[in-house]
């Protein structure tokens, strides 16, 4: 099942030509995911300070297919593809009235305080599916 965050685009998210500079699609993106994971009950802080996880993007594979402008409401999608023991795959897509305007294949993984690699905690994996 998709979650959806609605946005819209102000004008400091745009370049001279009013159209939503690249970059922005990351930040949307972001806030999309942390959003999703909120609504999943998982706490990063609380993941954070009590098991010493944190979650860092590894890749993102992305796809620019028609701008955004200014003003525009959009909707970003995100869907879970696949999670292991410490990696999620999701799809989030960047939507103006149902037309696609970007797409991205994110590969999240959970992280040590030491930067290394960690296991996600079963019940958190189970919350992703």
């Amino acid at each position: 099942m998709a979650h959806h965050f609605q946005l819209r685009v102000y004008y400091e998210d745009t370049d001279l030509a009013g159209i939503v500079y690249y970059a922005n699609y990351l930040r949307f993106i972001e806030r999309a995911r942390s959003e999703w994971i909120r609504t999943l009950g998982i706490d990063q802080k609380a993941l954070k300070a009590d098991e010493g996880i944190a979650f860092a993007v590894r890749r993102i594979e992305a796809d620019y297919l028609s701008p955004a402008h200014f003003d525009d409401e959009l909707d970003v999608l995100t869907t879970t593809e696949a999670v292991t023991g410490a990696r999620i795959v999701l799809k989030q897509e960047v939507q103006r009235a149902g037309e696609t305007l970007f797409v991205a294949q994110v590969t999240i993984v959970a992280i040590a305080e030491t930067g290394h690699p960690a296991r996600l905690p079963a019940n958190i994996r189970l919350l992703m599916h």
